[in-house]
């Protein structure tokens, strides 16, 4: 696969240090610049400033959660083409159902691994 993500923009959404590190660490490394936020206000201060390709938010955040966020984000006319995959803990139908009710892209269920984080902007973003 000779997949380039060399200067992708990727937004990773976790009040998780740990998660942040990670994902940050498996996408550098595969060539994405990675912008971290601890939540959702956080991000959608720094959309407007960084504008990525691909947006992967925690569901379970507090003061404002994934669904929240993913649907503000959505609801935004410049931001709603953006490519937003809920993170979350556990493996629920009714997270995934209520993932696409507010908009979200993708679903992936934690611990993710390398190869689902690039598949998921492989499938979303256009990478040469």
């Amino acid at each position: 696969m000779g997949d380039n993500f060399e200067g992708v923009k990727v937004m990773v959404i976790d009040d998780s240090k740990t998660i942040r590190r990670t994902a940050e660490t498996l996408l550098s490394k595969a060539g994405c610049e990675v912008i971290t936020a601890t939540d959702g206000f956080d991000a959608l201060a720094k959309i407007a400033d960084t504008q990525p390709a691909i947006i992967f938010v925690d569901i379970m955040m507090p003061r404002l959660d994934g669904y929240q966020t993913c649907a503000l984000i959505k609801n935004n006319s410049a931001y709603q083409n953006t490519p937003v995959i809920m993170l979350s803990s556990k493996d629920g139908l009714f997270d995934r159902a209520k993932g696409r009710i507010v908009g979200s892209d993708q679903y992936l269920t934690k611990p993710f691994s390398k190869d689902e984080l690039l598949s998921a902007i492989r499938d979303h973003v256009k990478v040469d």
